[in-house]
């Protein structure tokens, strides 16, 4: 069977999920996170550039840090948000909502060509029980 690629796909006017890996070094300095390495952003970039250019809406899901199932400023993703806005041509919508129907609204309200990053998946508790059972086999799949 051949595989399809993200090239393949028919994504115009569709809502796509795409778990970047935006885990960056990070430092506070002055009350500001400041971004100390960039290279995991710039390389989804091929991938967002692709789906906004056949003009998908693009929610970007990622974790940065262990807050440990709590919301923690330290590693929100806002500044990677506004960093990421810095590198492409469309503004960078973001939901400080994990789940919800506020962020379910936000990515069906994008435009074509959009792109949403949505706040920390680790924020979410459950994410972070889920992933402790199935590390001890305890999770259930499908």
């Amino acid at each position: 069977m051949e595989k399809l690629s993200v090239r393949d796909l028919e994504v115009k006017g569709r809502r796509v999920l795409v778990r970047v890996d935006f885990n960056v070094p990070i430092v506070e300095v002055e009350g500001k996170i400041r971004i100390m390495d960039d290279t995991r952003i710039r390389e989804s970039l091929p991938t967002i550039e692709l789906l906004r250019a056949k003009g998908a809406k693009v929610i970007l899901l990622a974790h940065l840090g262990r807050p440990k199932g709590k919301s923690n400023l330290k590693y929100s993703l806002r500044p990677i948000a506004d960093h990421l806005t810095k590198m492409i041509p469309a503004p960078v919508d973001f939901s400080p909502e994990v789940i919800g129907s506020s962020v379910e609204a936000v990515s069906k309200a994008l435009p074509n060509g959009g792109v949403l990053l949505v706040e920390n998946v680790r924020f979410f508790s459950e994410e972070e029980a889920n992933n402790r059972q199935l590390r001890s086999g305890t999770g259930k799949t499908g």
